[in-house]
């Protein structure tokens, strides 16, 4: 029966099995049952893993202005080290703006082996011909699947709740100006419990010898930056 039916499972068998009047147990049928041969499919969590190097991910998220406007941010993001290698603002964005911005993101042989995006119909043709251009393999998703682009997810809640939900959005100019200064706290000073505890971009250790800790200030006082200074 399992040689017939490669792609029954052991619960198919078993039902099969019941219905012809025959009661096995579960380990009876693992054990006795043919097996697919050849290596393991690796899992998705796997490929992240393993190709971490050569991955980048995007994605869109909204944010509200004070007049009601709705902006748009695009992000750029490098596995690796979890770095923002490009964000813009936009209003209006079509798919042209958004193919643009993976060519400002990549300039001269920085190009990703990997692109990893969701399936919002914002990524057209144009898109990924500039894309396959650049000779770069998108990778999409599965339909209502964010966790698949779990970096990127959590980076968006990250911005949300360490900055932009204290504060309110007047216009575009305001927005890129926040995103900066906390993108720049982010990289230089925010440790990372997957980089062991470091940040994207690597922060030494100051040692109690180099003085006294001092505080100081970050993305307008939200948050802080803690060394070591000398009387």
């Amino acid at each position: 029966m399992s040689c017939a039916n490669p792609t029954w499972g052991t619960p198919r068998i078993i039902g099969e099995l019941a219905k012809l009047g025959i009661t096995v147990c579960k380990a009876t049928v693992d054990r006795y049952r043919m097996r697919k041969k050849g290596p393991p499919s690796p899992s998705w969590k796997t490929f992240l893993s393993n190709e971490a190097k050569g991955i980048a991910c995007i994605d869109f998220f909204t944010i509200p202005t004070a007049n009601f406007r709705v902006l748009y941010v695009f992000i750029v993001m490098m596995h690796e080290r979890r770095r923002v290698v490009h964000f813009n603002v936009t209003e209006n964005p079509t798919a042209s703006w958004t193919a643009q911005q993976i060519v400002e993101a990549f300039p001269w042989n920085t190009t990703p082996k990997y692109l990893l995006r969701d399936n919002d119909c914002i990524y057209s043709c144009q898109f990924s011909a500039r894309v396959q251009a650049m000779n770069i393999k998108e990778v999409k998703t599965a339909y209502r699947s964010p966790w698949q682009n779990p970096y990127c997810e959590r980076l968006i809640g990250s911005i949300r709740r360490d900055c932009l939900d204290h504060v309110i959005t007047i216009n575009e100019r305001h927005l890129r100006t926040m995103l900066k200064s906390y993108l720049d706290y982010y990289h230089r000073c925010r440790t990372h419990l997957s980089l062991d505890k470091d940040c994207p971009e690597p922060r030494t250790t100051d040692p109690p010898e180099n003085g006294d800790v001092v505080a100081f200030r970050k993305v307008g006082g939200l948050h802080h930056f803690y060394a070591r200074k000398a009387a």
